[in-house]
């Protein structure tokens, strides 16, 4: 690297760093991108809302991304928690809401490829292959120490550095952690039958058992249990685990075949007391983690960096550098209640399922109930999920020219 001053650097090379270089890149700051790829399958993949594929496409990487993704036209729940208050399955369908699918089903590794592509080709954003060792804020900026000895001044850092971050520790940053007795089981499945575009969300007692399309007849999988028996399913042969899967799934998409790498999550939360410190802002799991649990995590990370952008862009029409206290507290003000509310929607779900009280029970089911009957609350609901009115960035709103 020839030059090492930008206004803004990127720490952390996953898809919400990749997406914030590209996005402040497409606006003519000065970005550098510091990490390496990280580009192992591990069975996981994530469901992009319409806010994120507008976000995409604003950036200019979604034709790419669509290419290797599936759409969720429909989304069933069948409670299978065995309760006295059992609905029956419900359903929703994205044309309800003149959409052409909810969102789109893409392996996490895909992604990241695809947006490591555009990153390449971008002749306005510098990469940095190598990891931040340390990070510092003076008057001038921040400078971010490499592990190869050199070092980086910037007006704005970005830490997208994942839910251990490093650069939230060294700026103080305090965080709550908090776990649930349950592990989710991942996994790339082949199967018999056509999935039609359509997600199907078992409720059990131990959590939701989510089948996913992928392109083909192929679904991702989380099955999230109880830890004990997490364990146990992760220790199966393909075979077994193939059938202890059909059989949860009622032989929903007929006989399965394991089809990728498994992997198996710990289920637990993450959240920080504040979104920045001096000339930092954290973005993605270095500022919420979720389970994976209704497509939240990373779609709230691309909100993250869609709210941010617009911050940096606002506050410098309002004369204020990019890692100004003005610009970072407009940041913070645009995410807090979306995080809290997003939390304890996935928090309160979660939960539910685990209590097996009888009120609960009642409620859940009830509810469920009133979504597949009521029409206008349905369709409110399925709106709020994926297009929220209130506080949606601009690049998520299909504005890709501001």
């Amino acid at each position: 690297m020839t030059e090492n001053i930008y206004d803004i650097a990127v720490v952390g090379a996953g898809a919400v760093g990749l997406s914030a270089a590209l996005a402040f890149a497409r606006d003519g700051y000065r970005t550098v991108l510091i990490g390496g790829l990280d580009v192992r399958r591990d069975g996981r993949t994530v469901a992009l809302l319409n806010g994120s594929v507008r976000f995409l496409e604003a950036l200019g990487v979604w034709p790419a991304v669509a290419s290797v993704a599936a759409p969720l036209e429909t989304m069933r729940i069948i409670d299978d928690t065995g309760s006295l208050f059992r609905p029956p399955p419900a359903g929703f369908r994205a044309g309800e809401i003149g959409l052409d699918a909810f969102g789109w089903n893409i392996e996490n590794v895909a992604l990241v490829e695809k947006l490591a592509e555009a990153a390449r080709a971008s002749e306005s954003l510098t990469l940095a292959p190598e990891f931040a060792t340390g990070f510092a804020a003076d008057d001038a900026g921040a400078s971010i120490m490499l592990a190869d000895g050199a070092v980086i001044r910037a007006g704005l850092v970005v830490a997208a550095d994942g839910r251990n971050s490093r650069l939230r520790q060294i700026a103080g940053i305090s965080t709550q952690t908090w776990s649930y007795p349950q592990s989710a089981v991942t996994v790339i499945l082949a199967h018999d039958r056509e999935h039609w575009e359509a997600s199907t969300e078992f409720h059990t007692r131990h959590g939701p058992f989510t089948l996913v399309p992928l392109p083909g007849r192929r679904s991702s999988l989380v099955w999230v249990t109880s830890k004990d028996d997490a364990e146990r399913l992760s220790t199966l042969d393909d075979a077994a685990l193939a059938l202890a899967i059909e059989r949860q799934a009622q032989s929903h998409l007929g006989a399965m075949r394991i089809d990728g790498p498994r992997g198996l999550v710990p289920m637990s939360g993450l959240s920080v007391n504040r979104y920045w410190s001096r000339n930092l802002a954290l973005v993605g799991e270095a500022a919420h983690v979720f389970p994976p649990i209704g497509a939240q995590g990373l779609n709230l990370g691309f909100r993250d960096v869609a709210a941010l952008r617009d911050a940096v862009v606002d506050g410098g029409d309002a004369g204020h550098s990019p890692g100004s206290d003005e610009t970072l507290t407009r940041y913070q003000r645009g995410r807090d209640l979306d995080v809290r509310l997003r939390t304890a929607a996935v928090d309160g779900l979660n939960r539910t399922l685990l209590t097996g009280m009888i009120p609960t029970d009642f409620l859940r089911g009830a509810g469920l109930l009133a979504l597949s009957n009521i029409g206008p609350l349905r369709r409110i609901v399925m709106r709020e999920g994926v297009l929220p009115r209130v506080g949606v960035p601009r690049l998520m709103q299909g504005v890709s020219s501001v």
